[in-house]
């Protein structure tokens, strides 16, 4: 009987791993705009909550390059240096470097609609612990203070 009550545990452990985890991993918002002024938007709020955005790619105009028509999606890497020293100031955190820094993709669905989608940074904060877990969480933070301007 215990060991059917494991192995009943494991299964249903190992589905909800499977299926409900990578649901929440990411947070999806709908624009309250369309493509062109929600990139606008969001490209004036961080440069207002003294963030940076060191790097955006249009992958949209990425892909056609490459012979593949997609709708627009643009990918916006941005970044509050001394959140990302917090992280990268540490050996023993340095590894978190490949989620870094943080992103924010706008992209347009088949229904015309404009989306936004982020990591969940407080869930993966929960899964690091620490330092690392702070900073994600203060990183989480300022990306959503960065698109309450332009989420539903």
């Amino acid at each position: 009987m215990f060991l059917a009550g494991l192995f009943s545990g494991i299964v249903i452990f190992g589905l909800v791993i499977l299926f409900v985890f990578p649901k929440l991993m990411f947070i999806v918002s709908e624009s309250k705009y369309d493509m062109d002024k929600t990139a606008e938007l969001i490209t004036e709020s961080v440069k207002e909550h003294n963030w940076s955005l060191p790097h955006q790619y249009d992958l949209q105009q990425i892909l056609a390059g490459k012979g593949f028509e997609v709708k627009p999606v643009k990918v916006y890497s941005v970044c509050k240096p001394d959140i990302a020293f917090r992280v990268l100031g540490e050996s023993a955190t340095q590894h978190i470097s490949a989620i870094m820094p943080c992103r924010i993709s706008i992209y347009e669905k088949a229904n015309g609609k404009t989306y936004i989608s982020r990591m969940n940074a407080g869930l993966i904060a929960r899964l690091l612990g620490g330092k690392a877990a702070s900073a994600m969480v203060e990183a989480g933070q300022g990306s959503e203070d960065i698109l309450k301007a332009v989420v539903k």
